[in-house]
């Protein structure tokens, strides 16, 4: 292999490199969240107080939509904009069978059925030809998830959803801040559902989330669900759920959307030097490098590589002896956990999600990583292909999307 990674210090060839390290980040705004906090622990609005307003504001604003409206969790985002829709037993939403097991299981809460929709092998996101041909008169929506950073194709599954008039609801919790053709993950579909969960790109300090929608109707619906419905206090017009944004998370989060935009840039600039580094050492020949395609802003919540020939396991393994963290996002399809295998589902069924799950792996990306733990987590894992030579290059190396070949 080319490239002089075998040059290194003593400390650098024992130097750990977390998959994140959250506590580098709150190092540097700990002051302003302090304060953040005291203000509302001060002003004793807990639940529904101004901090939360202003946090709903600003992520619309940021999102490019006209309401944002916060609740308890990611996952809550993704029940909530379903039953805004009234998803619920008879009906069917595409959902793609690479990624987060909420993405499903809303859909499953409410009692209707998921319909597991196969990847595109280079985004990763559902691929819309699969969604088109699996489209039936009982489907209710679709949930592109924007998986890793990266958007979905919203254009094309946008005009099939109103060619059939269901809803399009966007599962952006990866992806805050992305971009197709300059219009931004949450303002594509009929709602976005994002989250806040600390490992986010826009974390709190446990869990959170918020939907976003452009549409007056669905804003008023959603605020009603997510607070029993009820309008005025103690007046139900409808059944909903307890599922509010509490004002410390959103006090957090307020402090780190100022700096959002510059830990998106560190993120995309960690990513490119993957790139380079990979290609210094050659093993852009052997590793299927994570690609963004034309048009997009990735912001690069993980990078995912895709390791050949059934060795992801055990160069996880040798990583982690070197203390490289790393993480396999995700192991199994849906379509093949325990919980959805009376659904029928052949394990290959679904060939691009079967595939990528045993190949796939991140590697550290967060905003403070520095260039010297990325070059070891290169050069460890040159050293592994160095004992565990590859007879040829991974297959799809340069691998073109669904539609490309198409």
């Amino acid at each position: 292999m080319k490239g002089n990674f075998n040059c290194q210090t003593e400390e650098a060839a024992h130097q750990s490199v977390a998959l994140l390290d959250l506590k580098r980040q709150y190092e540097t705004i700990k002051d302003e969240i302090a304060d953040a906090l005291k203000r509302v622990c001060d002003s004793g609005a807990f639940v529904l107080g101004p901090e939360v307003k202003t946090l709903e504001k600003n992520i619309a604003q940021y999102s490019q939509t006209e309401y944002a409206i916060g609740c308890a969790s990611g996952s809550d985002a993704l029940l909530l904009a379903l039953m805004a829709v009234d998803a619920g037993p008879g009906d069917e939403v595409l959902v793609p069978s690479f990624t987060f097991f909420a993405t499903a299981s809303a859909v499953s809460r409410l009692g209707a059925t998921p319909v597991f929709v196969d990847i595109d092998p280079v985004s990763f996101n559902l691929d819309p030809r699969d969604a088109a041909l699996k489209t039936t008169a009982r489907t209710k929506a679709v949930i592109p998830v924007h998986l890793f950073g990266q958007m979905a194709d919203m254009k094309f599954l946008n005009h099939l959803a109103r060619s059939h008039g269901f809803a399009v609801i966007e599962d952006a919790a990866q992806a805050i801040g992305a971009e197709l053709e300059g219009r931004r993950a949450g303002s594509w579909g009929d709602m976005g559902a994002f989250s806040f969960y600390p490992t986010k790109n826009l974390g709190g300090a446990g869990d959170g989330g918020l939907v976003t929608t452009r549409n007056e109707e669905l804003s008023k619906r959603l605020r009603l669900l997510h607070a029993h419905g009820m309008e005025p206090r103690y007046y139900h017009q409808i059944i909903g759920i307890n599922s509010r944004l509490d004002s410390l998370q959103a006090a957090i989060i307020n402090v780190k959307l100022n700096y959002l935009e510059g830990w998106t840039m560190m993120r995309i600039q960690n990513a490119q030097r993957y790139g380079e580094m990979f290609a210094e050492a050659g093993l852009d020949q052997i590793l299927c490098l994570p690609k963004q395609l034309p048009g997009h802003r990735h912001v690069w919540n993980q990078y995912t590589v895709r390791i050949p020939e059934g060795l992801r396991d055990d160069l996880r393994k040798d990583l982690a002896e070197k203390k490289i963290g790393s993480e396999i996002y995700y192991p199994l399809g849906l379509h093949e956990q325990e919980c959805y295998r009376s659904l029928g589902y052949a394990a290959e069924s679904l060939p691009e999600t079967f595939k990528a799950s045993r190949e796939v792996l991140a590697l550290p990306i967060f905003p403070e990583l520095t260039e010297s733990e990325q070059r070891t987590v290169v050069r460890g894992i040159k050293s592994y292909f160095e004992v565990n030579p590859m007879r040829h290059s991974f297959p799809s190396a340069t691998p073109k999307t669904q539609r490309e070949a198409a």
